[in-house]
């Protein structure tokens, strides 16, 4: 039987690190956190995380290389290395896309991925800060 895609989110999450926004709230405190936000560029113009970088869920493997921690670094390999030792929290509107974007990114080789449960709305709805 064929499941929905709500179903497939469900069943990915358990196995996958699941965050709050509060505990985004206190990993943003550290400089070395990476965030991603996996919604597409229109949406993230509409209001974002003042840190994130805008990498849609759709191109997020390809674009890897362009996040500025390995872009601007002399050795592209190194630097995707270092990526992958950090801890990257991926977030979207609701939690979906980043669960999904989560998984991607662990089948990559990346360790400690976190997607944000319940996305920019949650985080709206806790008032923490916004750019647009």
């Amino acid at each position: 039987m064929m499941k929905s895609s709500q179903e497939y989110i469900t069943e990915l999450r358990h196995n996958i690190q699941e965050v709050t926004v509060d505990d985004l709230q206190v990993a943003l405190m550290q400089p070395e956190v990476v965030l991603i936000d996996v919604r597409e560029h229109e949406e993230f113009t509409k209001g974002h995380i003042a840190t994130a970088v805008n990498f849609p869920r759709g191109v997020l493997e390809m674009k890897l290389t362009e996040h500025p921690l390995v872009s601007h670094h002399c050795d592209p390999q190194l630097a995707l290395d270092d990526l992958a030792s950090r801890d990257i929290y991926l977030i979207c509107r609701s939690g979906g896309r980043s669960a999904l974007a989560a998984r991607s990114l662990e089948n990559m080789g990346h360790k400690n991925v976190y997607s944000v449960a319940g996305g920019m709305a949650a985080w709206e709805s806790h008032q923490y800060d916004i750019v647009s």
